[in-house]
């Protein structure tokens, strides 16, 4: 057997890095319609009408039952077939497109849950003051309710982030090149050899990656908390106006 080669990880990170723009751009497609398809189901769980509320749990429930790779694959085989009936060809399209279908699809059920939680951890009462004063739904939607929402999705909202990207990586099995795409390439390339040291490279490239993207989180929900007091620090003040 092949003795371990730790050099080989530095050697091969430019190579894996040089399909990270795929990894990106499949995130930010997910994140673009998956966030507003998952916007939409949210707003549909949080009204009173019984049809949407209906439409977006059986979504949310069924989605969230199928695995990410089973879903890939239903996808990827079954959409050009579904299509093709209306006469629509879409053989041609490139592996990107079905990712993005796929994690759109998966992204939404989960993000709706984040965005449906955070508007109902608001009160309501300010919604309702904010009327009072003669603000319409959207501007009190706008100016009141949405930048508080923001700041209680962020910490799931990150969390959905990171599990999406880490999925992601399953797009290489209907053969995307993104960074585990590119992995699986160089392995087969040497014929199976330095297959350790390649997936130690990918792990240490999410690794992170996910540093980051957790970093870059926490400095967001800082900077839009400002101004902003915690419960507990709000009762706590409370307390100690009434003992003075």
């Amino acid at each position: 057997m092949r003795p371990f080669h730790p050099a080989y990880i530095i050697y091969v990170l430019p190579k894996l890095l040089s399909a990270l723009w795929v990894t990106f751009a499949m995130v930010a497609g997910t994140l673009f319609f998956g966030g507003l398809l998952g916007f939409l189901l949210a707003a549909g769980k949080v009204r009173r009408g019984r049809i949407a509320k209906t439409i977006s749990n059986i979504y949310i429930y069924t989605v969230r039952c199928v695995p990410s790779i089973v879903m890939l694959f239903i996808v990827y085989y079954g959409l050009p077939e579904l299509l093709l009936t209306f006469g629509i060809d879409i053989n041609r399209v490139g592996k990107g497109f079905f990712v993005i279908v796929t994690f759109s699809i998966l992204f939404a059920a989960n993000i709706a849950e984040v965005f449906r939680a955070a508007y109902e951890a608001v009160d309501r009462g300010q919604r309702e003051a904010a009327l009072s004063i003669g603000l319409s739904e959207w501007q009190a939607f706008r100016r009141i309710i949405l930048p508080q929402c923001v700041v209680v999705a962020i910490p799931n909202f990150t969390n959905a982030l990171i599990n999406l990207m880490k999925e992601g990586a399953l797009a290489y099995t209907i053969g995307l090149i993104d960074i585990m795409g590119k992995g699986q390439l160089l392995i087969g390339k040497n014929q199976g050899s330095y297959g350790l040291e390649i997936y130690l490279a990918l792990a240490g490239i999410y690794w992170v990656i996910t540093i980051l993207v957790e970093k870059f989180s926490a400095g967001v929900e800082i900077a839009l908390s400002k101004g902003r007091k915690a419960p507990n620090a709000k009762i706590r003040e409370r307390r100690r106006k009434k003992c003075s």
